[in-house]
């Protein structure tokens, strides 16, 4: 069966940047499991995947703007100390490096990394960690099958490689 719109596709790859760094990894013990078509990945990487089948290795490039974006100095932003006080934030939170979990306006989970603080800001880089990364996916199809209505109701795999109710 070929990779396709609402089947649910099993893989292994590697994940490397510009630097040759390898940055992730999935392996035929945990795969990456997804429904193909449903916006789960970069859209490149499913056009890349599109029409292959169980045992087709694959290894493709998608450059940077194509991935995770250019990154962009107004997604670098100062927020004030006093939202990091409290008994739920953990003391050591404010560390240059550290990445923070924070939300949006909409309530939207989104991760920033401290670039700096002072005693009334703390500036927070929300750029995705592989902005201005061009990507290399090397890997193997594992398996391809129809989703069930089940998943596609959903929006994910269940059982083996995807989510478990």
């Amino acid at each position: 069966m070929e990779i396709g719109k609402n089947r649910v596709v099993s893989l292994t790859y590697t994940l490397t940047i510009n630097s040759g760094e390898v940055v992730d990894t999935a392996t035929n013990e945990q795969p990456f499991t997804f429904i193909h078509g449903l916006g789960m990945t970069l859209p490149l990487f499913e056009s890349n995947l599109q029409n292959l089948k169980a045992g087709d290795a694959f290894d493709f490039n998608i450059d940077a703007e194509n991935g995770y974006g250019i990154s962009s100095e107004e997604f670098k932003v100062s927020i004030p100390r006093e939202v990091f006080n409290g008994p739920e934030v953990p003391a050591d939170i404010l560390q240059i490096g550290n990445m923070v979990p924070m939300q949006d306006q909409d309530g939207n989970p989104m991760n920033g990394v401290i670039l700096e603080f002072d005693d009334s800001t703390v500036k927070i880089d929300f750029n995705h960690p592989l902005a201005d990364q061009d990507l290399t996916f090397k890997g193997e199809i594992i398996s391809v099958r129809e989703a069930t209505s089940e998943e596609l109701d959903h929006g994910h795999v269940h059982g083996p490689g995807g989510h478990h109710h």
